[in-house]
């Protein structure tokens, strides 16, 4: 499945751009899991390694890491850098719940 294919759905799809040698993107990762027990299959959750897909940080203008952004029909939404604590993600996430 491709990147466009992906952030089509009809569900929010929640992209963390992220690096290997970041410490608050490590610090995120069970930030995420929590935020996936939660909302369950109202969301999809991707992690974009910004070294390995330059191109897609570069499209999407992200200057630093971690960036979050959400999709939903192949349109970005909102999107914001730096760690974000659970509670935060998952009110933002909720608005783009139908």
């Amino acid at each position: 499945m491709t990147f466009e294919e992906i952030i089509a759905s009809e569900k929010p799809v929640l992209i963390d751009f992220f690096a290997t040698w970041c410490g608050p993107c490590q610090m995120m990762a069970p930030i995420l899991q929590q935020v996936k027990q939660e909302l369950g299959e109202e969301v999809k959750i991707l992690k974009v390694d910004v070294d390995k897909y330059q191109s897609l940080a570069q499209r999407y203008q992200v200057q630093g890491v971690p960036t979050f952004a959400i999709f939903k029909k192949g349109e970005l939404l909102w999107k914001q850098s730096g760690a974000r604590p659970k509670e935060e993600l998952v009110k933002i996430i909720s608005q783009y719940i139908d």
